[in-house]
């Protein structure tokens, strides 16, 4: 974002944007879970096929996987609802930087990496550690 003011870096957040995106890039989505088990009962051995509490097991696990996968859906559509709650609620108030940016906020900007508050004066400050809110 053009004009975006930094407020420091917090390494506090730092590392947790590092764990997510680790987490991310290692998590096992429906789709791939799904096309491993399809794979794996493709691939074994007709004379040996697979035991009926394996494949139960592995259909458990299946269903855990769809259930957590709707389970994050709701968490994340929560957690968009709180950052709306939470950035109507800062249109109108005075904020103030730790490198002493200040103004009245007049519109929040939502978006993957964080909150933005627009200053009255133009300015954009990213929402986080160091703000001061009157």
């Amino acid at each position: 974002m053009s004009g975006v003011t930094p407020v420091g870096n917090d390494p506090s957040t730092a590392g947790s944007e590092a764990t997510a995106a680790a987490l991310q890039t290692q998590t096992l989505d429906y789709d791939a879970f799904l096309k491993l088990l399809v794979t794996q009962m493709k691939n074994q051995d007709p004379l040996e096929p697979m035991s009926d509490t394996e494949f139960v097991a592995q259909l458990a696990n299946f269903s855990n996987v769809e259930q957590n996968i709707i389970t994050n859906d709701r968490l994340s559509a929560m957690m968009t609802a709180n950052a709306l709650a939470d950035a109507s609620a800062m249109v109108g108030r005075t904020i103030e930087t730790a490198g002493g940016v200040s103004g009245t906020v007049t519109a929040v900007t939502i978006v993957s990496d964080g909150s933005y508050a627009v200053l009255d004066n133009g300015d954009t400050v990213r929402l986080g550690a160091g703000i001061t809110i009157t």
